[in-house]
Parts: C-alpha cells; structure tokens; sequence
C-alpha cells in the first residue's frame, strides 16, 4: 500500500519544541517534493513549508520563518518539520504530501496527502 503517515504532534507549552515525522510506505520518498500544510479550525489549510528532492527549501507562512525547518533523511525514507518557539496560533492539524514536481502551495497537486498529525500549543 502506497502511503505517507505523520507522527509525532502532541500537546505543547507555549514556547516549546516538536519535531514531526512524514514517513513513506511502498515507495521511495527520496524522488518527491514534500510539504507541510496546516489547518487549524474553521481556517483555510496553509502551506507551511517545502523541500525538494534535491534540497532545496521554500517557506509559505510568513509567521513560522526563524522557528520553523523543514529537512529529510532519505534513508530513513522520511521528511521532518522541527518547530521551535511554538505558539498557540501553531494549533493546527499539520499534514504531509507529496509530489513528483516542484513545490506548491496548492494541496490538490500532491500526489500522496497524509492524514496529520495534530498539534495544540496550549498552557
């Protein structure tokens, strides 16, 4: 079965750090672009950030800039978002998808969509 699965959101303190996991299933991730999308209720989903199969990286939310990275380990077949300084506007559903292409905002070109991980930044 061909899959992504997210892992690793939890409930956080304000100003914490999480790191999250989009892991591959019967296929080779190392040859798509990934990205992270959010969407907190009753919101739009947003973008957050992208990497490509070569690297390189694009930012979409203006306000995770300086806490947020995203990075990937192909050997273990998995993308990672490491989030720092966490706020509570951060409370979202954070989903994975990935695409043979380049990156891009929009959720409906991505191949493989995730079903999320939820993380709720909360004293």
């Amino acid at each position: 079965q061909l899959e992504i699965v997210e892992s690793g959101g939890t409930l956080v303190q304000p100003g914490g750090s999480l790191r999250l996991s989009c892991v591959a299933s019967g296929f080779t991730l190392e040859s798509y672009t990934v990205t992270w999308f959010r969407q907190a209720p009753a919101q739009e989903r947003e973008a957050v950030l992208c990497i490509t199969r070569f690297g390189d990286t694009a930012s979409y939310a203006d306000s995770v800039r300086g806490r947020f990275t995203i990075s990937r380990d192909n050997a273990k077949n998995t993308v990672y978002l490491e989030m720092n300084s966490l706020e509570p506007d951060d409370t979202s559903l954070y989903v994975c998808a990935a695409v043979r292409g380049i990156c891009s905002r929009m959720f409906e070109e991505y191949h493989f969509r995730g079903r999320g991980t939820q993380v709720t930044v909360s004293a």
